[in-house]
């Protein structure tokens, strides 16, 4: 369905944006994301974030994750769009900020996922 669909691209958004922005994005973003917003297994959620930023990243470690079937290519198609926009628009951001605003940001973040991986049910 089409809202599926935008969330996909959504997610991209923010993964790129939090790449470009701190240099993250596929396990700090797109791991979690798959998991408590589009409810794939962490099997599933792995191989398609390894899918997504398979060339030149993953190459290799996404074989495992095909054979098992645990990869979802519609999905990887739509994130790597939104994720490709937002990696331009966060790296712009990224180069406007100064660095301890970045690192604090950095950190905060980072925090916040760790909780929410921590406690999540």
């Amino acid at each position: 369905n089409r809202m599926r669909e935008l969330l996909f691209i959504v997610l991209g958004l923010i993964a790129g944006g939090f790449s470009g922005l701190f240099g993250i994005g596929g396990g700090t973003i797109l791991i979690p994301g798959l998991v408590f917003l589009a409810g794939l297994s962490q099997h599933e959620a792995q191989g398609t974030t390894l899918a997504i930023m398979l060339l030149p990243i993953g190459i290799l470690a996404v074989i495992p994750y095909y054979k098992a079937g645990h990869i979802h290519f519609y999905i990887t198609a739509l994130v790597i769009i939104g994720f490709v926009i937002g990696g331009f628009f966060g790296a712009t951001m990224a180069e406007s900020l100064p660095v301890h605003t970045l690192r604090k940001g950095f950190g905060i973040f980072l925090l916040f996922i760790a909780l929410y991986t921590i406690f999540a049910k």
